[in-house]
């Protein structure tokens, strides 16, 4: 059961992750993939405040499923960024690479952090 529910949010994660990442990318300079950038980091977010919630009790596992594994695990996307840093380097953009590599790590990580920091203080 619990495979379908991340099935289920996986199905709306991704359409998510493609139209949200086209919308950005139109909107920025194109030599930066802001698009996988900005989805990976809100999915970050995301996924700290809900598995803070699963922590304290206010998300069910089958929650944490739909909505963790399935719908952020279909927000967000490694292999994108892995891809676009590929061919960051591949156009000679290793500074690009490296920003893109440091920031969203770096970021990324601390999005999930502070997500979860905040939504614990607010449940208690």
């Amino acid at each position: 059961m619990t495979y379908l529910l991340v099935a289920v949010g996986a199905a709306g994660g991704a359409p998510v992750r493609y139209l949200f990442d086209r919308w950005v990318q139109q909107r920025f300079l194109p030599v930066f993939p802001w698009g996988t950038f900005t989805v990976n980091l809100v999915g970050s977010l995301l996924l700290g405040a809900l598995a803070a919630a699963a922590a304290h009790d206010n998300l069910s596992r089958a929650g944490l499923a739909l909505l963790g594994a399935g719908f952020c695990g279909g927000l967000t996307t490694f292999s994108s960024f892995g891809w676009e840093t590929h061919r960051l380097l591949e156009d000679g953009a290793d500074w690009v690479a490296t920003v893109n590599v440091t920031a969203t790590t770096v970021l990324c990580l601390a999005a999930a952090g502070v997500s979860w920091a905040v939504t614990s203080a607010v449940l208690g």
